[in-house]
């Protein structure tokens, strides 16, 4: 399993709807309005990005799928009204999901 970000920028309010479904389905949580974060393996990235593909304008919108290592997870900085990194560590990660 990978710590995944996924970051998007849609125009359209169903279509943009329909990714965060996908994201919240996969099991990830949301950090932002357009910023989710998770574990996933690579078949559940892999089809979570095929999934989103089928329902972007890829003319207009945009979806990022970023995996990242424990390690580089560790080193995040969060700023201001940050999302409370203890729900996003691994063994809590685990837990939730």
């Amino acid at each position: 399993m990978t710590i995944v970000w996924v970051v998007y920028d849609i125009a359209d309010n169903t279509r943009r709807k329909n990714v965060a479904r996908i994201c919240l389905d996969k099991g990830l949580y949301r950090v932002q309005k357009s910023v989710f974060l998770g574990t996933l393996n690579a078949n559940e990235r892999d089809s979570m990005a095929l999934e989103c593909e089928e329902v972007i304008d890829p003319d207009v919108d945009s979806v990022y799928v970023f995996p990242m290592d424990d390690e580089s997870f560790k080193k995040v900085k969060l700023l201001g009204q940050a999302f409370d990194k203890e729900l996003v560590s691994d063994e809590v990660l685990t837990k939730f999901f």
